[in-house]
């Protein structure tokens, strides 16, 4: 089972995933409607609003770049509103200005994984510079006003470096994590990894950071859980959260809720979640007919949750509220 596991991994390619502040592109017009207690979209600040996910309303691409492979994830500069990076498939790392037109972009492209690359997260607090990870094994730290080759590279991880992710509130500090079984916590102002946590029997497909408490970690599994650490006292979980029927893809925390995450899954769903809680899981969501394997929440307007599956299709919905299939 494990090895048809890492073949069904190997073979996603042409979807997007959603990262943090993705969704502040897609909504950087929207408004709250001073009519109803719900969240309405419009494309222009006009006295019309429009329900998100309803018949009458789609979101349409801003702007629309094409790639020779497909693309895992992508990151918005923390510096520039029209700057994004992408992780593809073939490898590469590519950096691309939405203020251009397709035939200007990429603005580079940079060659330096020798496997796909499978995450990209810019850093929110320094904002010069970015990780990327990749099934090389490797995590990459490049410098965004010199991408031609990276700082540093950071060789732990045995096995996929599925995700890389910057803490919220320290410029030099990330996670890492990989189908080694592993979450690692780095410095980079130290020669290697600070922190090392056996987190899972079986591979670890996602982490993050609590927004809110910088020693708290939420890890996702080939097991089926989702399971939060302090990496302070980290020999345990805090809390071990199941309800998913297969692999869990990513898991994002909320921007405004301390205790709130969202996660999603090869079982078509994705789920909303308080750790504190006994019975964690708040709500299902089931509006995907396919793998779900990205999720991630508004920092502009709380509770709004986007995600994206192999239907093709991107959903952009309020918390509590069913999105319109």
């Amino acid at each position: 089972m494990p090895s048809l596991l890492r073949f069904s991994y190997a073979s996603i390619q042409g979807v997007v995933q959603l990262l943090r502040r993705s969704i502040q592109s897609l909504l950087r017009e929207s408004h709250p409607c001073r009519d109803c207690s719900e969240f309405r979209y419009t494309r222009k600040r006009t006295d019309s609003c429009r329900r998100l996910g309803s018949p009458t309303n789609t979101l349409v691409p801003v702007q629309q770049f094409d790639t020779a492979d497909g693309v895992y994830d992508v990151s918005w500069s923390e510096s520039h509103d029209s700057l994004f990076v992408s992780a593809v498939a073939d490898g590469s790392v590519k950096i691309w200005d939405a203020a251009l037109p397709p035939e200007a972009n990429p603005i580079a492209s940079l060659h330096e994984h020798t496997r796909e690359v499978q995450s990209a997260d810019w850093n929110p607090v320094r904002r010069d510079s970015f990780l990327t990870s990749s099934w090389d094994d490797s995590v990459k730290l490049w410098a965004s006003d010199r991408p031609s080759a990276s700082i540093r590279t950071f060789r732990e991880h045995t096995y996929c470096v599925y995700t890389a992710v910057w803490a919220p509130r320290h410029a030099d500090v990330f996670a890492s994590c990989s189908g080694d079984c592993t979450v690692r916590v780095w410095d980079i102002r130290e020669p290697n990894s600070t922190l090392l946590i056996p987190a899972h029997d079986h591979e670890v497909l996602s982490c993050d950071w609590n927004k809110y408490n910088d020693c708290i970690i939420a890890t996702a599994s080939v097991d089926k859980s989702i399971r939060i650490w302090d990496v302070r006292t980290a020999r345990a979980p805090m809390a071990i959260l199941n309800g998913h029927g297969y692999a869990v893809r990513r898991v994002k925390f909320s921007p405004h809720a301390e205790h709130m995450l969202v996660s999603c899954s090869y079982d078509m769903s994705t789920c909303a979640w308080d750790y504190r809680l006994e019975d964690a899981l708040l709500q299902r969501y089931t509006h995907h007919t396919e793998f779900v394997v990205g999720i991630d929440m508004s920092v502009l307007v709380e509770g709004l949750i986007a995600s994206a599956g192999w239907d093709e299709i991107v959903y952009v919905w309020q918390h509590g509220m069913n999105p319109v299939v």
